[in-house]
């Protein structure tokens, strides 16, 4: 299966993606880890000495949008490893194993292995706030604390879907700059000008609407959780929802936390790109409840 839908869709995307790093502000490095399901792409900042933390972004996007207004205050007071997930719209290479037999607990596995990590915090946003939790989940002796910013424990796979449709759909069905821009306005709360200002952001946003290849991502299946399961993340996990989140902030996906006894904060002015949108909130929040 093709990640982009042309050459030069992903051109568009990864000179754009490039443009987007440059903006960090932040010393990076770039480096790539051979896995079990291919190439995976990381970025690292920050001093090795630091605590570590790992950072997933979500399904339609990758490292270097997702982290834009996070990275510069996140690196300063942790070894950050933001990862492109394998089979996105990053930089990460899949191979054919990754259609077949992807894993996501052991390839999440194999990152932190390739840098000798052995517990580590982890940050997910969206779909990302699931792998965080998730592995939290099955590894919770690799995982000191876990953030999951714009995201829910669902009780089924129609809740995902259904609201997954509910909120790309139609726009994402016809991938214009004004569809793009109409979407990224419904996903957001009352601060959408972060991304309006941003005209780099914007443009990388489109392309990757225009042109990457959703159904590349389908590996990445999310696994429905019984109650009786989640007292390993009582003590070590946050959830940070967006007030304006239509993907997150609903009655049945806060009582689930709720009855699970899983700390949770609802953020003011902020919809589902909740890191974007209240960056600075957002921030210390990450750093307080890591640190």
């Amino acid at each position: 299966m093709q990640r982009y839908k042309n050459k030069i869709g992903k051109q568009f995307i990864y000179e754009s993606y490039d443009t987007l790093l440059e903006s960090w502000d932040i010393d990076f490095e770039e480096r790539k880890i051979e896995t079990a399901y291919g190439t995976t792409h990381v970025i690292t900042v920050g001093n090795f000495s630091n605590p570590p933390l790992v950072l997933f972004h979500g399904t339609a996007d990758n490292s270097a949008m997702m982290w834009v207004y996070n990275i510069k205050e996140l690196g300063e007071r942790f070894f950050v490893i933001a990862v492109d997930a394998i089979g996105g719209s990053g930089k990460s290479e899949p191979n054919e194993n990754y259609y077949k037999n992807f894993n996501q607990v052991s390839w999440i596995d194999e990152i932190l292995e390739a840098f000798d990590i052995y517990k580590t915090n982890i940050c997910g946003v969206s779909y990302g706030a699931y792998l965080s939790y998730q592995y939290s989940l099955k590894r919770p002796d690799k995982v000191e604390k876990a953030i999951c910013m714009a995201g829910r424990i669902p009780s089924s796979q129609f809740e995902v879907l259904s609201k997954m449709m509910f909120a790309f759909l139609p726009e994402a069905l016809f991938p214009s700059e004004k569809n793009s821009k109409k979407l990224l306005k419904k996903l957001s709360g009352p601060n959408y000008s972060v991304f309006e200002k941003n005209e780099v952001l914007m443009k990388h946003w489109y392309y990757l609407l225009k042109y990457f290849n959703n159904k590349s991502m389908m590996q990445h299946k999310i696994e429905i959780t019984e109650n009786n399961e989640f007292s390993v993340l009582k003590d070590k996990t946050l959830f940070l929802i967006g007030e304006f989140d239509r993907l997150s902030n609903y009655p049945r996906a806060i009582t689930k936390l709720e009855d699970n006894n899983i700390r949770y904060k609802i953020i003011k002015d902020a919809g589902h790109a909740i890191n974007h949108e209240q960056a600075e909130v957002v921030n210390k929040e990450i750093i307080n409840f890591l640190i």
